[in-house]
């Protein structure tokens, strides 16, 4: 057998504009993130280890968006080596809330919190990596799911296409037994249009959802705004609600574009 036969595949995890929550997922797989080191190789993950293994790398894991020019040429560089890029979270697959700033004048905000706004090397805009650069999957969550993060990642060892749920978090609500924020209590819920992951943790707690794993597949967002409008809420208070943690995400930016004042 060939030494490239027995080489283990090569995994790296790189970081942009983010929190470093996505990262600390992966982390917290513990127990089961020691039976994947044994199939793979952690090359590069400066979160982990000091070690780094030069590339190419067979999976990169990529947590963060695209901020300054610095960004936009290194995500180039990952893109370059490696054979499969996933990116992983709301600020790499959406923009984050960072993305917020793509509605403002960046310098005008920033003439307003620094005392020194020239010293900023920043872009206008905050965006998703798939703005940048070809991406082989993306897992949502702000924080991602360590369950679906590792099952993206066994996938992509087995060369197959990873089993991610599709549907909303009002599956999440009904399995867990939650009664329906918005019909029990009338709180304005983004569960009807965001996928499935969190587990329906606000709702549990009697709060609309965030919508923190970003629009479910095929969401009809035109429908929830109007049940919203209907239950009193004002259009600011709907744009608000959508330009969140996934707010750059198209079904969410383009409803929230709808109800700007």
């Amino acid at each position: 057998m060939s030494s490239d036969e027995t080489q283990r595949p090569k995994l790296a995890v790189w970081k942009f504009a983010s929190c470093d929550g996505c990262q600390l997922s992966l982390l917290d797989c513990e127990d089961e993130l020691l039976a994947v080191a044994d199939a793979i190789e952690i090359a590069n993950f400066a979160e982990a280890t000091r070690r780094v293994v030069e590339g190419p790398y067979d999976l990169s894991l990529v947590e963060g968006s695209i901020t300054t020019a610095h960004d936009a040429e290194r995500i180039l560089e990952v893109r370059a080596q490696s054979k499969y890029l996933v990116t992983i979270g709301a600020c790499a697959t959406a923009g984050g809330i960072q993305a917020l700033r793509n509605w403002q004048d960046v310098k005008e905000m920033a003439s307003v919190v620094y005392a020194k706004p020239e010293y900023l090397d920043t872009l206008a805009t905050s965006t998703p990596i798939s703005d940048h650069v070809a991406v082989d999957f993306e897992l949502r969550g702000c924080p991602v799911n360590k369950h679906q993060l590792l099952e993206v990642v066994v996938a992509f060892l087995h060369r197959r296409k990873p089993v991610v749920p599709q549907h909303s978090v009002c599956v999440e609500c009904k399995l867990r037994g939650n009664p329906c924020v918005m019909v029990a209590h009338g709180t304005p819920c983004l569960g009807p249009v965001t996928q499935a992951g969190c587990g329906a943790i606000c709702p549990a707690y009697n709060r609309g959802c965030f919508g923190c794993f970003g629009p479910m597949e095929s969401p009809n967002a035109v429908a929830l705004s109007a049940q919203w409008k209907a239950m009193g809420v004002s259009n600011r208070d709907i744009m608000r609600t959508y330009r969140s943690f996934n707010g750059l995400a198209s079904p969410f930016r383009e409803e929230s574009d709808k109800h700007e004042p």
